[in-house]
C-alpha cells in the first residue's frame, strides 16, 4: 500500500486519525466483537458494521468470503466508492478489523488503513468518543474479486506444503494448535504450519496496538517466516487470521495470503493432511 496514494498510512496512530475526522473522503467503520461496544463510544462519525456480514453465512464453510452479491450489498450500504478511504477498528486488537481490510484488498480497494490497538488506544490517548449512531450515504457499489491472489484454497495449500519460499502462519492459539482443543471434526495443525498466536503480535501496555516491528520480524524469522516468502495465515474462521494477515502487511509481508476457509473446512475434511 502506497501512502502517498492514500490519505492515512496503512496504519494510523489515534492522533493521525483525529486531525482527519472531518474529511469527507474518510469512511471510519467500528467492527466490534462485543455490539454493546459501539453505542458505549466510538471514534465520532464511525458507522457500525456486524461482523457477520464480513463472512458468508451459509454452506458447510459459513466463514469464507461473501459472494460477489453480498459485497455489493455490503459496500453499497456502507457508501464506499471508489475515493473513499476506509479506517477500520474494533474493540480486540484488530481481528475483525483485519477481516475488513483484507476483504477490501479482496475486491481491489486499496485505500485503507488500520487505526492502531482500535478504541482500546483511541480512549487511552484520550480522543473524543460519541455515542450517537452515524448512518453511512449509501452508494452503488459494484463489487468484483479484483485481487483473489489475497485469498488461498484448501486445494492450492494442500498441493504446496513443503514447497521452498511457502509457508503456513497459524494464528490460533497452541493448544487448538498442538489439537489439544477445538469443536472440529479433526484437531490438530495444517503439516508444517509455524504457531504465532495473533495476540502475541499485539502489546498490551499500548493499547494493544502492534508490537515493535523489528521484534516481530525477530519473532517470525524465528519461526521460519521471512518477508520475502508466500505465507499463507489461517484461524478456525479467518477472524483472528484477520489481524496476522493486516500484521504481515505492514510488517511488508507483501505476498501474504489468507485462508477464509481456515480449520473450520481443513478440520472437518477426512482428506486433510493433519499433524499434532
Amino acid at each position: 500500500m502506497s501512502s502517498e496514494a492514500n490519505l492515512l498510512p496503512l496504519i494510523v496512530e489515534p492522533e493521525q486519525l483525529a486531525e482527519h475526522l472531518d474529511d469527507p473522503s474518510l469512511l471510519i467503520i467500528d467492527v466490534p466483537m462485543r455490539g454493546d461496544s459501539y453505542t458505549e463510544g466510538h471514534v465520532p462519525g464511525a458507522v457500525f458494521l456486524d461482523k457477520a456480514r464480513l463472512m458468508r453465512g451459509d454452506g458447510e464453510v459459513p466463514n469464507r468470503e461473501p459472494s460477489v452479491e453480498q459485497l455489493s450489498a455490503l459496500f453499497s450500504d456502507l457508501g464506499l466508492t471508489r475515493d473513499t478511504h476506509v479506517v477500520a477498528y474494533d474493540d480486540e486488537g484488530g481481528g475483525w478489523a483485519g477481516r475488513l481490510l483484507w476483504t477490501l484488498e479482496l475486491i481491489g480497494h486499496t485505500r485503507y488503513s488500520y487505526l492502531n490497538g482500535g478504541i482500546h488506544a483511541w480512549r487511552a490517548a484520550g480522543q473524543p468518543l460519541a455515542t450517537e449512531a452515524s448512518a453511512p450515504t449509501p452508494s452503488d457499489y459494484e463489487a468484483v474479486l479484483l485481487t483473489p491472489e489475497v485469498l488461498i484454497e484448501r486445494d492450492e495449500i494442500a498441493e504446496r506444503l513443503g514447497e521452498k519460499g511457502f509457508a503456513v502462519w497459524d494464528a490460533r492459539s497452541p493448544a487448538e494448535y498442538r489439537g489439544e482443543k477445538g469443536d472440529n471434526k479433526h484437531l490438530g495443525h495444517i503439516p508444517r504450519a509455524v504457531n504465532l498466536e495473533w495476540t502475541q503480535a499485539m502489546d498490551p501496555e499500548r493499547g494493544l496496538r502492534l508490537r515493535d516491528y523489528a521484534e516481530l520480524i525477530t519473532e517470525l524469522e524465528a519461526l521460519g517466516l521471512t518477508p520475502d516468502m508466500e505465507v499463507a495465515t489461517h484461524c478456525q474462521s479467518h477472524h483472528r487470521s484477520g489481524f496476522t494477515w493486516l500484521v504481515g502487511r505492514a510488517l511488508g509481508f507483501d505476498r501474504i495470503r489468507a485462508y477464509a476457509g481456515s480449520w473450520k473446512e481443513w478440520g472437518n475434511r477426512d482428506d486433510s493432511p493433519i499433524e499434532k
